[in-house]
């Protein structure tokens, strides 16, 4: 039975969607081409209808999970994000979280267009948790990109500091604390260091 356009499209975004989440698990050199295959109900052969390589794929996959965590993300301001992302559920559901802390450490040793969709993925990201300014100077848009930057890749190591512990290691938990409260903290401190919003009369 000959397979529509369709359903080829519905075909390779569900090998996509199961790449991204093994990935996210095992890392890229964690999972094989015929593995993912099996995994997403399809067959080792079929792989090449869709793909040039597995490097293709992990861009793509790549991609995909980068975007689903800004979606993510999108509305949630920094403190409610930081509150959500430094967490033992977070931790724990490797497949299901962000790719940024799954698979930065492995996407430094990957190609340039891997490193490609990260760069684009984590700008996505930022944008999303960067709340529009009331004041949009250049200076303000700078120190709220600076303190978004800061905050995130603080809430990235946090995980994946935690993540190298064994799983019911006291110190796991004590990384997430530690770094949620202190994280939490800084945002507050520089929403305080912020100039008040001048009146009409002023």
């Amino acid at each position: 039975m000959r397979v529509t356009k369709e359903q080829a499209e519905q075909n390779r975004a569900h090998i996509v969607a199961t790449a991204a989440r093994l990935f996210r698990e095992r890392g890229y050199d964690g999972v094989g081409v015929a593995e993912l295959m099996a995994t997403a109900g399809f067959t080792h052969g079929g792989f090449y209808k869709h793909f040039r390589s597995k490097a293709d794929l992990m861009a793509e996959a790549s991609a995909s999970g980068l975007s689903q965590i800004a979606a993510r993300s999108e509305g949630l301001g920094p403190a409610g994000f930081v509150e959500s992302y430094v967490s033992r559920e977070h931790r724990d559901r490797r497949g299901d979280g962000c790719t940024v802390a799954a698979l930065s450490g492995d996407a430094a040793r990957q190609s340039a267009e891997v490193k490609t969709e990260f760069a684009a993925g984590i700008e996505s990201l930022l944008t999303a948790l960067q709340a529009p300014s009331d004041t949009p100077g250049d200076a303000d848009q700078r120190a709220a990109r600076t303190m978004v930057i800061d905050m995130l890749a603080h809430s990235v190591g946090a995980i994946m500091l935690s993540r190298a512990c064994p799983d019911d290691s006291p110190l796991a938990g004590e990384i997430l604390d530690v770094c949620r409260k202190e994280i939490l903290a800084s945002l507050a401190h520089g929403s305080s260091d912020q100039p008040a919003a001048l009146g009409p009369e002023a």
